[in-house]
């Protein structure tokens, strides 16, 4: 991405600008092209924002940014071994003792400092004819000039969750208590342990849903064991039973072997009438599943239940013993309710220019909960151009709910700093969990 191009562009920036880098190339009779490189950089920092943001939709934006990464590691090279040849210089001038003979003779040897000069001073000149033609072409662009917006932190979500800010799923969360006491009072389907499907996708509220029914006083009095386990995509069975361990009994379990797991998880689960929530269920190899549920069946109690969140109706289908709960989009007065309470809070009277853009840009979120506390919170406490900007934005030609939650997720990362932005891309290399 562009973005990643900023930080990159200040560090050669900043290494043109080097007092020993200026010194070396004024003695080379280069400091014209240093200075021009300086110049050159500053002018594409300042439009790399808009540039990035139009080579999502446009190929020869794309095509100019990807060139342009290419002459910033040319170029940063290239500074690398004049800095690095400054500083020998500096290092080895107190002990050059060689003779005039030796002097002259080392300018045709491999290691010439003639042949590095004329070298490095090629290089110097092919790189900043590669800058010169990208400068000559954005122009052609006409890329807007355009300041970073300072970071958004979003809290972290956990299992608990408080039911006076959640809007739009109280009727689920009746339907899915409703279809738990039922089933589990009634267990005569041929199945010991009834496995709950809520399916929907990103964004939609899952975890919402099943915090919710997690924390409502009729689950909790009927069942003797409510326990939450995050699994994402890392489904491991010893893994989660000794999640289910430790939960239960609030201890940290060290034990490795399975048979040993299995026998504390019997001793644990002791025939208990339990609901096992395991949220962001990303597993469709039916044999690890079938592994799973034979353990977790064999130590249940008669009436237990098992919540099972995930994106993946092929998920549902190989886990579910009931139909799949659905999630539906909240409707328009629940979205603006959502949007109103997560961007303008009590100060709704102050905010009155706000809310025909505020509707403008609620209508592309499409009623996905995720998406409208994404932009509230971006927007919350900006100014009326920057509402323009988000409107505007060439990111809402991608459908959100063909795209998922990516176009109001892409907004919110628009506007971390270009350090958070690559944190963000060097985290991306790490496996979650």
């Amino acid at each position: 991405m562009a973005s990643l191009l900023i930080p990159l562009l200040g560090r050669v920036a900043a290494k043109a600008g080097d007092a020993l880098v200026a010194e070396l190339l004024r003695a080379w009779g280069l400091d014209k092209a240093r200075r021009k490189l300086e110049r050159h950089l500053a002018a594409v920092q300042c439009i790399l924002l808009d540039a990035d943001a139009k080579s999502r939709t446009n190929p020869a934006v794309s095509r100019w940014v990807k060139d342009l990464k290419t002459a910033a590691y040319q170029a940063d090279d290239v500074l690398d071994g004049f800095r690095y040849e400054a500083l020998r210089r500096r290092a080895t001038a107190q002990f050059h003792r060689c003779s005039t003979a030796r002097k002259v003779l080392g300018y045709f040897t491999a290691d010439s400092p003639l042949l590095f000069r004329l070298s490095m001073s090629r290089k110097m000149k092919d790189a900043l004819e590669m800058i010169d033609e990208l400068v000559a072409e954005m122009n052609n662009f006409h890329f807007l000039q355009r300041t970073e917006a300072p970071t958004i932190v979003h809290p972290q979500t956990h299992s608990c969750v408080d039911e006076s800010e959640i809007i739009g799923r109280q009727d689920d969360k009746e339907q899915v208590v409703k279809i738990l006491l039922d089933h589990s009072n009634n267990s005569n389907d041929g199945h010991n342990v009834t496995v709950l499907p809520i399916v929907g996708m990103g964004g939609i509220g899952k975890t919402t849903l099943a915090q919710l029914v997690h924390n409502d006083q009729r689950v909790m009095h009927h069942f003797e064991l409510v326990i939450w386990i995050c699994v994402s995509d890392k489904f491991a069975i010893e893994g989660i039973i000794r999640s289910i361990i430790e939960l239960a009994t609030l201890k940290k379990c060290g034990l490795t072997q399975t048979e040993a797991l299995h026998k504390e998880l019997s001793r644990v689960l002791g025939k208990k009438r339990y609901l096992l929530v395991l949220d962001d269920v990303w597993n469709e190899d039916r044999q690890k599943w079938d592994d799973m549920r034979s353990v977790l069946c064999s130590h249940a109690g008669l009436g237990s239940v098992i919540i099972v969140t995930s994106r993946s109706e092929q998920v549902a289908s190989i886990m579910g013993t009931l139909p799949p709960h659905q999630i539906s989009l909240l409707n328009e007065d629940q979205s603006w309710e959502l949007f109103h309470k997560n961007t303008f809070g009590r100060e709704a009277e102050k905010q009155e220019e706000l809310v025909s853009m505020a509707k403008s840009i609620l209508h592309k979120c499409k009623g996905l909960p995720l998406a409208i506390k994404t932009i509230a919170a971006l927007l919350r406490s900006k100014h009326q151009s920057q509402w323009f900007s988000v409107l505007d934005s060439d990111v809402w030609k991608n459908d959100i709910l063909a795209a998922g939650i990516v176009p109001a997720l892409q907004l919110s990362y628009d506007h971390l700093s270009s350090e958070a932005k690559v944190c963000f891309f060097l985290l991306c290399y790490f496996p979650q969990g």
